[in-house]
């Protein structure tokens, strides 16, 4: 098969990529291991956020980093024996995090996230798949005063240098507006812009198949095994085996999420790269949630989707394939019966994806430097379905020679 573009994953941020580059007319091969969105893109909280212009740093508060050491929260959790190959990226990520470099990190990042809404609302129209989506916000609640006037101070901080919209909601109006709450919380701030999905894998499934529909060719190749034997330059081009055969292409797009750093290291490359795990599992509500809300003291979003109400994580920094180790998914559990009437779980185990994260918070997004027609695309950590259709056109723009519509300097692999 001969393709003008490989593109190496069908989550989001592939799928995103391969249309951007189908509008500019080019013959578009995807490949993953699986149908699309059904890995990392399937188990997200379905937001489009336009409110999340800053990314989330670690930690420099010594109470809350001891409070990790010692696992004392909900939102984050880490396996010890994966501490010694986390230690270089986890460095980095804290080094980045200082106050002055964190500040042009989020300038940066806000860059992408300005343009999320526009760019997947010409997605939905042409695929047909608004039926999915909510306009509505969503809610960061708060159990305490005093966290709640942290809040609000942030959602005005926001606001005042990024133009983020929010309104505040006290705890009575809360309880009207939330009938399934059990408790009264002290309020809310409700991010009024951003979107929501009632299931993010159809979502991803419904622009591939648009992808399809307009000549795009999926293949089933395994993605674990996208290696330097299976993707290889082929005269000036680039070659990949898959399970149906050698497909060959001018460029090559590398956007297989939290398996882009196998790939990458095999092509010569130490990026610093590390993936933030996850977990959700559904539950039944008699009064569902009329939108999603996040448990601000304790970290976990509380999300209404097709299968019931999705209950996710925070982050578990962990190797990308050691043993599950849901301990997060029941603290988050007993945490989310003590404010809502939650019903039985829909499934019998928590599902688990993982987050591909860079240690400066930032994408790579862009040409790989020692390989010719080869391009970067991954490290969107909690935001690569926010930022599929925005970072996809970016990047689209680079390979077709265009003008890009945001500066691509930032994302630049080369940065590091």
């Amino acid at each position: 098969m001969q393709a003008d573009v490989l593109v190496l994953g069908a989550g989001m941020i592939g799928v995103s990529t391969a249309l951007q580059l189908q509008r500019r007319g080019k013959q578009v091969a995807l490949i993953d291991r699986r149908a699309p969105g059904e890995e990392t893109s399937y188990g997200n909280a379905g937001l489009i956020q336009r409110e999340a212009v800053e990314p989330y740093p670690f930690p420099h508060d010594s109470r809350m980093i001891f409070k990790v050491m010692r696992k004392g929260g909900i939102d984050v959790n880490y396996h010890s024996l994966a501490l010694p190959t986390l230690a270089s990226p986890l460095a980095q990520y804290w080094w980045w995090s200082s106050p002055s470099r964190y500040a042009r990190v989020a300038r940066e990042y806000s860059r992408l996230i300005e343009h999320c809404l526009s760019e997947h609302e010409s997605l939905m129209q042409e695929s047909d798949t608004e039926a999915l989506v909510r306009r509505t916000g969503w809610r960061t609640a708060f159990r305490t005063p005093a966290a709640m006037a942290s809040g609000i101070a942030h959602a005005e901080r926001l606001q005042q240098e990024y133009g983020v919209e929010h309104t505040i909601v006290d705890g009575a109006e809360l309880s009207r507006l939330e009938p399934g709450l059990r408790r009264e919380m002290a309020g809310a701030v409700h991010w009024t812009q951003p979107w929501s999905v009632r299931d993010p894998g159809a979502l991803v499934a419904g622009y591939a198949e648009l992808f399809q529909q307009r000549g795009g060719h999926f293949v089933s190749g395994d993605a674990t095994t996208l290696s330097a034997t299976t993707l290889s330059r082929q005269g000036n081009g680039w070659r990949v085996t898959t399970q149906e055969g050698t497909i060959d292409a001018e460029q090559a797009v590398i956007a297989l999420g939290p398996w882009s750093d196998t790939l990458t290291r095999r092509l010569g490359y130490r990026l610093p790269l590390f993936v933030k795990r996850g977990y959700h599992r559904h539950y039944v509500m008699e009064k569902p949630l009329s939108m999603a809300m996040l448990d601000a003291e304790n970290g976990i979003m509380l999300a209404p989707m097709n299968r019931g109400l999705r209950i996710t994580t925070g982050a578990e920094f962990a190797r990308l394939d050691a043993r599950a180790t849901p301990l997060q998914s029941g603290k988050a559990e007993v945490a989310a019966r003590q404010i809502l009437d939650l019903g039985e779980s829909v499934e019998t185990s928590s599902w688990l994806g993982a987050r591909p994260c860079t240690s400066d918070m930032k994408p790579v997004i862009g040409p790989a430097p020692k390989h010719p027609g080869l391009w970067l695309h991954f490290g969107h950590a909690h935001q690569g379905f926010t930022l599929g259709p925005a970072s996809g056109r970016l990047l689209a723009e680079m390979i077709c020679g265009e003008t890009p519509y945001i500066d691509p300097a930032p994302y630049a692999a080369t940065r590091f």
